[in-house]
């Protein structure tokens, strides 16, 4: 009598071994579970070690996968949904901390390569518009408009998000007022993993060359598009040429 009970027990313990589930969240943790309902949003769940205790609440985007009881999967995306039933869990890679910019999959972090418009304005203080109006023989406003284009390369980015860049933003000045005034600024930098970003670099004009001074930050969208602001200070004997830019950028191939 006594071996068919434990016969029988350890049948029962086989069962209800099988009749769990198992929750693996993005974190790495696993939990034996009794999952009652997935939405598009949550995961309602029991714990099988407490199947009489409280009903736990996770939100979708927490868990990587469920295995099912039946032998069957469902791997979460990073969006929540899930993939197809049945796939095998292939784990992804974790998002890289600080601003993502398109190619931020691993093994692109370095290379990186953004394009985009620039567009804004520069004041010319102290006696910087004296000394172009005497040199050119010209009547010129202090305040100018600036058109151009960036070429931003990633040289390298670390583990907690800050990325090194160079960065080359060709601009003409002065259209509004029937002039061409043309600069080239070629700027290295840091950015920060919140966006954050500072640089110096040369700027070169056909009437000076001197060194620019530049710091500003990157918002971005959810499709994927940047939009850097910039603040640019070219320092000089006669006076300060400061400038803020604007623009978005995409990934260049």
């Amino acid at each position: 009598m006594k071996p068919l009970l434990l016969f029988l027990g350890l049948l029962f313990l086989t069962q209800v071994a099988q009749a769990q589930d198992l929750l693996t969240k993005r974190n790495g943790d696993e939990v034996q579970v009794k999952v009652l309902e997935v939405t598009p949003t949550e995961i309602r769940y029991k714990r099988t070690d407490n199947p009489e205790g409280p009903l736990f609440i996770l939100p979708r985007t927490e868990v990587f996968m469920i295995k099912y009881a039946n032998g069957t999967k469902d791997v979460m995306t990073p969006a929540g949904t899930p993939a197809t039933p049945g796939a095998a869990a292939t784990p992804t890679a974790p998002p890289p901390p600080g601003p993502v910019v398109p190619g931020d999959e691993p093994g692109a972090w370095d290379g990186v390569k953004l394009g985009g418009p620039r567009l804004g304005f520069t004041v010319l203080t102290g006696g910087i518009v004296d000394k172009l109006e005497r040199r050119y023989d010209m009547n010129l406003n202090p305040f100018l408009t600036q058109f151009g284009w960036q070429f931003e390369t990633r040289l390298f980015r670390l583990p907690n998000g800050t990325s090194g860049l160079f960065e080359f933003v060709p601009l003409i000045a002065g259209l509004e007022q029937g002039k061409i005034l043309p600069s080239l600024n070629a700027i290295l930098g840091i950015r920060g993993p919140k966006g954050f970003e500072v640089g110096v670099g040369p700027n070169l004009t056909p009437f000076s060359a001197g060194i620019v001074l530049a710091a500003g930050t990157t918002f971005r969208s959810k499709g994927g598009i940047n939009f850097p602001v910039t603040l640019g200070v070219v320092p000089g004997n006669g006076g300060a040429r400061i400038s803020l830019l604007m623009g978005f950028t995409t990934r260049r191939p």
